[in-house]
């Protein structure tokens, strides 16, 4: 499993690796593969979000950031991780829900 780690302050800079890294696994295309997300929620307080893509033939990849922790977690179709990102900076998961 691969581990870096980055300074990802803003969600959109958080969008944009997570769209990066899973379309590198998968060899796709950023500019033509669409980027899932939802929110999650513990206790009913935002502290991360679920991004999801998907490629041809139902390929489905998915990564979790998991904010009060300072990284992202990246799946395979298979459920299988195959990245993590620890963040050096990172947006404030309690700020997600404006």
């Amino acid at each position: 499993m691969h581990t870096n780690v980055a300074s990802l302050p803003k969600v959109e800079d958080v969008r944009r690796h997570v769209l990066q890294t899973l379309c590198r696994h998968d060899n796709l295309e950023p500019s033509q593969t669409p980027l899932f997300q939802g929110l999650i929620k513990r206790a009913g307080k935002p502290c991360g979000l679920f991004f999801q893509i998907q490629g041809p033939r139902m390929l489905k990849t998915y990564a979790v950031w998991a904010g009060e922790e300072d990284r992202i977690l990246f799946y395979d179709c298979t459920g299988q991780r195959f990245a993590e990102t620890k963040l050096s900076e990172a947006p404030d998961p309690q700020k997600l829900a404006a």
